[in-house]
């Protein structure tokens, strides 16, 4: 959304808008952050409806499924009218604004500048430390606790009266709105959006960090994809002599995706549940009891 409403595309695409809009859209971040979130999430809620019956992988399975389904039709959405420009993506997507100071250039704060890199930084910081205290404060409440009712049984929350079809569309919607406010940086930041850049491996890997961190548990989650952040680059440096030894007949993408996934495996059979699980409720009940 933030790509169509901050780039010169539907001003150049469609005569009517060029004539409403004469110095082009241009509408400010702020605004477009909570459009975003919420077309995103009406999506989320849309999509998750026809998957309430489904659990476990196939849920997992249906959900990354539908995400390479939208992928191609925004990939085929610039014919016979060009609303999303296809494989060609938006570009010139204005950059992100904060008090009138574009954050793509240079800050100079007197006894130190602070590049356009940067400044995106201490702002996408302060955008997870948010998005962490919400996702802490709805496992706390009320509807948090339904939705662990629903993962460990689903059938005896029913039984106490829960509404696990709303609060299942609920869960759908709000990873949706995550997405949405993510996607809106993400296209300020690059300047530069496209179907592609959303491709099936993105998805995988985003399941990764939480089956790899561990579910259920916000820390472990984080942990889990800090760890894959960084996992590529430091096997850069594992690749790189692999290859040399090979004559480089070994692409080095492709063997550093070779030694994620057998990471990922090793991990999974020494640490089923993940690095840093969600304490099971007996343990913590027991734990618990003896602490008081």
């Amino acid at each position: 959304m933030f790509g169509l409403l901050a780039s010169p595309h539907l001003t150049d695409t469609f005569p009517a808008i060029a004539a409403m809009f004469p110095n082009g859209l241009h509408t400010p971040l702020w605004a477009v952050i909570p459009l975003g979130a919420g077309l995103a999430g009406l999506f989320g809620v849309l999509l998750g409806a026809p998957t309430l019956k489904l659990r476990g992988d196939y849920l997992a399975i249906v959900t990354l499924g539908f995400g390479e389904i939208i992928r191609v039709f925004m990939n085929n959405l610039d014919n016979p009218v060009n609303i999303t420009n296809g494989p060609k993506g938006l570009g010139q997507i204005d950059a992100m604004t904060v008090m009138g100071h574009p954050l793509s250039r240079k800050l100079d704060l007197g006894f130190i500048e602070l590049p356009g890199v940067t400044q995106y930084y201490y702002l996408f910081l302060l955008v997870v430390l948010v998005s962490a205290l919400i996702c802490y404060r709805l496992e706390n409440s009320r509807i948090g606790r339904a939705w662990m009712a629903i993962r460990e049984d689903e059938i005896a929350a029913k039984a106490m009266g829960l509404n696990t079809r709303n609060l299942k569309l609920m869960a759908f919607g709000m990873g949706a709105t995550f997405g949405g406010v993510a996607g809106v940086l993400f296209s300020s930041f690059q300047g530069f959006v496209s179907p592609e850049s959303f491709s099936l491996m993105e998805s995988v890997m985003i399941v990764a960090m939480v089956v790899l961190g561990g579910l259920g548990h916000l820390p472990g989650v984080i942990l889990g994809a800090v760890l894959l952040s960084a996992l590529p680059e430091v096997l850069r440096y594992v690749a790189g002599p692999l290859q040399a030894m090979t004559d480089g007949r070994l692409d080095a993408a492709i063997l550093r995706q070779l030694l994620i996934a057998l990471a990922m495996i090793l991990i999974m059979l020494w640490r089923p549940r993940g690095l840093w699980p969600a304490p099971e409720h007996g343990k913590a009940l027991t734990a618990q009891k003896k602490s008081t």
